[in-house]
């Protein structure tokens, strides 16, 4: 079985929560998941099964849009509201100040990873430094945002929608759209609304898996922004072999499929750019 499942994830389960359970229901072992989502976070999350396995570090788009809801006036030790209450304040900026400062956040940033984060450092993950009452210098990664908008506006609250690239945290966007306020912010709600170009229109909820009532997303559904080739069944031999190949493309990477339009394969070109090599070869 090799599937490409999209799933929305419910609230106060950890990403590994739903992988663990699909993977029980199909009886397998090989499955994995693009993008974790914290467990208040809800939405897409899409599940690799069996061979789709191989995916995990070949998307290339993997910008992702949310809807999030953030707390006026608190600080959490987490940047949510599970957390310990470190701050308070009690200043509310207005709609028009909440609108001119999203603004500000558009495009590209340096942005500081959460302490309570599975990111590494010295070969230790943030949380346990937390958890430990360790300091440490936390991480900053360059992060691009490319819209936000403001969707609700309440006195102590705000809700908006942001498209994000890969490696943002939303929970740190919330407490520095707080520093720019001059007050603190904290995550209330996250649920996200796309991932690789892939909407929570093509999700369904655990119940509906379980159940056997979904549809699962084709290979090219995620590889769909890499270059094609479609080869003979002569070819299509050489490929599931894993045999180098005359380059006679202007690709640095791309696909191979049959026919059918299945994918056979993913291939690199090779330095000298004499010939393409594979990369990935998929099992289907």
């Amino acid at each position: 079985m090799n599937e490409i499942i999209v799933v929305d994830k419910p609230y106060n389960w950890t990403s590994r929560d739903v992988v663990n359970k699909i993977s029980h229901k199909f009886n397998m072992r090989r499955v994995g998941h693009l993008g974790t989502l914290d467990p208040i976070a809800t939405g897409v999350l899409i599940v690799l099964l069996g061979e789709a396995v191989k995916l995990t570090d070949l998307v290339i788009n993997d910008n992702k849009e949310y809807i999030a809801t953030a707390k006026i006036g608190i600080e959490t030790d987490t940047l949510d509201i599970t957390g310990n209450v470190l701050n308070t304040s009690s200043v509310l900026p207005t709609k028009k100040e909440i609108e001119s400062v999203l603004k500000t956040f558009l495009g590209k940033s340096m942005q500081e990873v959460p302490l309570y984060s599975s990111v590494k450092v010295n070969g230790r993950r943030l949380y346990d430094y937390a958890r430990n009452n360790i300091s440490v210098e936390l991480p900053k990664r360059e992060i691009e945002i490319f819209s936000i908008e403001l969707l609700e506006y309440n006195n102590d609250s705000f809700k908006f929608k942001v498209l994000v690239s890969k490696g943002t945290y939303i929970r740190s966007l919330i407490r520095d759209i707080g520093k720019k306020l001059n007050t603190y912010c904290t995550m209330s709600e996250l649920r996200r609304t796309s991932q690789a170009g892939i909407s929570i229109d093509n999700s369904y909820s655990l119940d509906d898996i379980l159940n056997d009532n979904y549809k699962s997303l084709s290979f090219n559904d995620l590889l769909k922004d890499y270059p094609s080739v479609t080869v003979d069944e002569y070819l299509e031999k050489k490929i599931k072999n894993g045999r180098p190949l005359e380059n006679r493309y202007e690709y640095d990477r791309f696909i191979y499929q049959n026919k059918e339009g299945k994918v056979l394969a993913i291939y690199d070109v090779s330095l000298d750019k004499t010939m393409v090599k594979p990369y990935k070869v998929f099992n289907l």
